[in-house]
């Protein structure tokens, strides 16, 4: 995977949530509204790893909902 376009997805996101800090919504939700896709989006693949990325580096969380997942800002201790 082009580590250089998950760097841009994981940008996007972050900068997507210090403008809208109480924003939630779902992988695919993020992958269709969050990110400004230059012209076609990427697969939903690309969303999904930054997205995990991101929480493995605790800076989202992802929460159970039925049966979706919501990511958000990670809340701090």
């Amino acid at each position: 995977m082009d580590t250089n376009l998950v760097s841009d997805v994981c940008l996007a996101i972050l900068d997507y949530l210090k403008a809208h800090p109480q924003a939630c919504d779902t992988a695919e939700g993020i992958h269709n509204w969050w990110i400004k896709w230059p012209g076609l989006p990427e697969s939903l693949v690309l969303t999904q790893h930054a997205l995990s990325l991101l929480e493995s580096e605790g800076q989202l969380q992802r929460r159970k909902i039925g049966t979706s997942e919501l990511w958000s800002i990670a809340k701090r201790a």
